[in-house]
């Protein structure tokens, strides 16, 4: 079975070829992704009606490109998957009447994706796909979360985000700095010149007791920091940053290890844009060592919004008899969709 996938839930537009055969984890083929960052940086953040009009502009280009790579021809396309939500209405709405359109022309079904659930399925397209069960730290844009995660469509939620999730503490503080969009990278680039321990920020909810993340405060204590600094911020900047990412990449490792320690699972898997960070993917990796626990990511270039992780995610939710793609091409697009709403393992899709 080929499965064509398209994400256009933010700033990023891609496609994916997947095939599957059988029970076995089904193999990326192709697949193509637009950036919007260089669109988007002149105004210091995504601006939703560009993005709308700019995934318009893409989405079929990249689709030829796909079939073009993989050799397969568009009639032979099984099931066309799309980010059904959550993400911004409008980018979304572009991706659901593609997928559709495509869908109705080549009476083939449609299935609409979560977005989360893709990137927590997203290692398996590695090189070393994980086992279930495992312990999953989804860091992805406005979500941080923990889970423990039994099969495809069996998560447990051990913590969430209360405020600002660790993405966007990383943007919000770089943007803080003065760096460019997207300020992620930007900070953790910086940080590498700079003394991590130079300045003493706060670790959110570290010792709560629970699995739970709240990086609203953290922001705060970056901007009291720069404004402190004043005119020393740009030869102290490199530090601030080091120090920023420092408490960020804390919180996120030793709520992963405690979750560990919760459940008894010796696998963890990564996921997510924060995912790709190096000093997290370096202290996880040693931590993790330690305790002979497997961590799984997913290649550097899938860890950002991908059309793969849409198609793995349809897929392997259908290769799990979660749910069928549907041949009735009414649709519509959950711009705030929670994941634990989505139909899990054994009851009605």
């Amino acid at each position: 079975m080929l499965v064509l996938g398209i994400e256009s839930s933010c700033d990023e537009t891609g496609v994916a070829l997947v095939e599957t055969q059988g029970s076995a984890v089904p193999r990326l083929l192709s697949h193509a992704l637009h950036s919007q960052i260089a669109m988007h940086q002149a105004y210091g953040g995504v601006v939703p009606e560009l993005a709308s009009r700019d995934h318009i502009r893409r989405v079929l280009p990249l689709t030829q490109s796909v079939l073009g790579e993989s050799g397969r021809d568009l009639d032979e396309v099984d099931v066309v998957a799309y980010t059904r939500g959550p993400g911004l209405a409008g980018a979304l709405l572009v991706g659901a009447g593609v997928a559709c359109a495509l869908g109705v022309a080549l009476g083939k079904p449609v299935l609409g994706v979560h977005h989360l659930e893709g990137h927590l399925l997203s290692p398996f397209l590695s090189a070393d796909p994980p086992e279930f069960p495992f312990v999953a730290l989804l860091v992805s844009g406005g979500h941080t979360q923990l889970m423990a995660v039994e099969a495809v469509g069996r998560y447990e939620i051990l913590g969430e985000t209360i405020d600002d999730a660790a993405g966007e503490a990383f943007d919000k503080s770089a943007k803080l700095l003065g760096l460019p969009y997207p300020g992620g990278p930007w900070l953790a680039k910086l940080a590498e010149q700079g003394d991590s321990q130079a300045f003493k920020l706060p670790r959110p909810l570290l010792h709560s007791g629970d699995l739970d993340f709240s990086f609203a405060g953290l922001k705060t204590a970056v901007l009291t920091q720069a404004r402190r600094l004043g005119d020393d911020l740009e030869s102290r900047k490199s530090d601030l940053a080091a120090s920023t990412q420092a408490a960020i990449v804390e919180v996120l490792l030793k709520k992963s290890l405690a979750a560990l320690d919760r459940t008894g699972l010796g696998r963890l898997v990564v996921a997510g844009g924060v995912g790709a960070n190096r000093s997290l993917r370096e202290q996880l990796n040693a931590a993790c060592a330690r305790r002979n626990v497997r961590v799984h990511y997913p290649e550097l270039a899938l860890c950002t919004d991908n059309g793969a992780m849409i198609a793995m995610a349809a897929a392997m939710r259908m290769q799990a008899g979660l749910e069928a793609a549907s041949a009735r091409y009414a649709f519509d697009v959950k711009p705030r969709w929670p994941l634990d709403a989505l139909p899990l393992a054994g009851a009605a899709a």
